[in-house]
């Protein structure tokens, strides 16, 4: 096992990383930007090391600053968290040929998960459905896009093949629009994330989101962990999330959950990763794979009561994973609310001090969160401040746990999501469960019409 860990992230999936090497015996070395020198997890941590000014780009996105911190605190593993560099083929591969040892998949899978025509075509080959569409990237040739947008039937959606975070998609309803937003999202593509590559798949109009989680170690040993819905959603960011996904016969989910399992051996896989998936009319379709730890690992750690992050931790230094399939009970329900530092209806970020700051309690809370009263949110980064997590025996336990806890929580000096979070837990759509993906932007949309002029 490791003696001294990197972690390499900032925020509430910093303290978590940290929180989980320190119940193991493992030191931790925090990187941080400037605007971050006073972080909890900072204060907290065996060794910190300033890597640069408050720009991402010249601090958590700086690979020679995060090896160097490393190298000079005799770290022997660097822990990428979600975000910033924890999806990035080229920094794994670095971390690795600078002697550490990069606590995710390997560069290769990463770098096939990450090109979303790659990935899709892994899937295809380990037996996982994929939604309808292009055989890889589409070309340049006018007739062959309108000859595949036809096969594949109106509407479509144009997607980046590196894209990722809701940026670079585009839904097409008619022939006459089709190539001029193949143009505008292949022109996005490179700009945003300089591969101009897209690929077309059939749009599907009230999809569910749910996601598997797996875990898989070096010796081709792999399990999924339930099922979560991640459905309610603005602009293709989630906004809460829960485990198991209601409404959903489990013969399915298990079915889809082995086949996730399967393709992880296959691919010879290794760490935590998360298959996503579209899901409608009783079937399941990929979407992609996130080949790292995410934002809702904790409704999974609930139903499952294992520690993910240690489970990274783990398998990366080179253990088996300690338990089969079999061994896998999910209990209970778990739903997560992402608490941000934005107006609850308008959106717009509010950074700035918290002068108050008081988090609920009772049985089945979690609070993940790194601020506290007096804590400045500095305006750089992702608002999300914290995240609310109720466990329940039942759904509904959950649901009435995270309404009384919504009324708990107090935030002052900076607007945050809370008030969204309380109208959304008292939803009559929400409680039945099995809402779509465009549930919350409509019912914004009813509430709010002004924000769509």
């Amino acid at each position: 096992m490791f003696e001294k860990i990197l972690i390499a992230n900032r925020g509430e999936i910093a303290l978590r990383i940290q929180r989980a090497c320190r119940e193991m015996g493992i030191k931790t070395v925090v990187v941080h930007s400037e605007a971050d020198r006073e972080a909890k997890y900072v204060k907290l941590a065996d060794e910190s090391v300033c890597i640069g000014p408050a720009s991402s780009a010249l601090s958590y996105l700086n690979m020679p600053a995060i090896i160097s911190a490393a190298e000079v605190t005799d770290a022997e593993a660097i822990h990428p968290g979600y975000g910033f560099l924890s999806e990035n083929a080229d920094f794994a591969e670095r971390v690795e040929k600078s002697g550490f040892v990069f606590i995710g998949p390997r560069s290769e899978s990463i770098r096939i998960m990450g090109d979303k025509v790659t990935a899709k075509q892994a899937m295809i080959k380990a037996g996982i459905p994929c939604v309808p569409g292009s055989d890889g990237a589409l070309s340049d040739d006018p007739q062959e896009i309108i000859s595949t947008a036809r096969k594949i039937g109106f509407p479509v959606i144009i997607k980046a093949a590196g894209g990722g975070g809701g940026r670079g998609m585009r839904v097409v309803h008619t022939e006459a629009s089709l190539l001029n937003a193949v143009s505008m999202t292949k022109a996005e593509a490179q700009s945003a994330f300089g591969n101009p590559e897209v690929y077309m798949e059939k749009f599907l109009e009230n999809p569910r989101h749910i996601e598997i989680q797996v875990l898989a170690d070096d010796f081709k040993n792999a399990i999924w962990l339930g099922e979560r819905d991640c459905s309610m959603q603005r602009r293709h960011q989630k906004v809460i999330e829960e485990a198991p996904a209601p409404d959903i016969p489990r013969r399915l989910v298990d079915r889809i959950g082995d086949r996730c399992a399967e393709a992880c051996r296959k691919i010879g896989y290794r760490g935590a990763g998360t298959f996503e998936f579209l899901y409608e009319n009783g079937e399941f379709y990929f979407i992609e794979m996130n080949t790292r730890i995410q934002v809702e690992h904790p409704v999974t750690e609930l139903i499952t009561g294992l520690d993910l992050v240690q489970e990274q931790i783990r398998i990366a230094a080179g253990e088996k994973l300690r338990f089969r399939q079999r061994d896998i009970r999910l209990i209970g329900h778990a739903i997560e609310c992402r608490i941000n530092a934005e107006d609850s209806f308008t959106f717009v970020p509010s950074p700035g001090k918290i002068t108050s700051w008081h988090a609920p309690g009772g049985p089945g809370m979690r609070i993940d969160s790194h601020v506290y009263a007096g804590y400045k949110v500095p305006p750089y980064y992702d608002s999300m401040i914290g995240k609310i997590i109720a466990y329940g025996s039942t759904r509904e336990q959950a649901i009435h746990r995270m309404q009384v806890a919504l009324t708990e929580m107090v935030v002052e000096g900076i607007r945050t999501n809370l008030d969204l979070h309380r109208e959304l837990m008292h939803d009559p759509s929400f409680i039945k469960g099995g809402t779509n993906i465009h549930y919350l932007e409509q019912k914004l949309a009813e509430m709010f019409p002004e924000n769509e002029k």
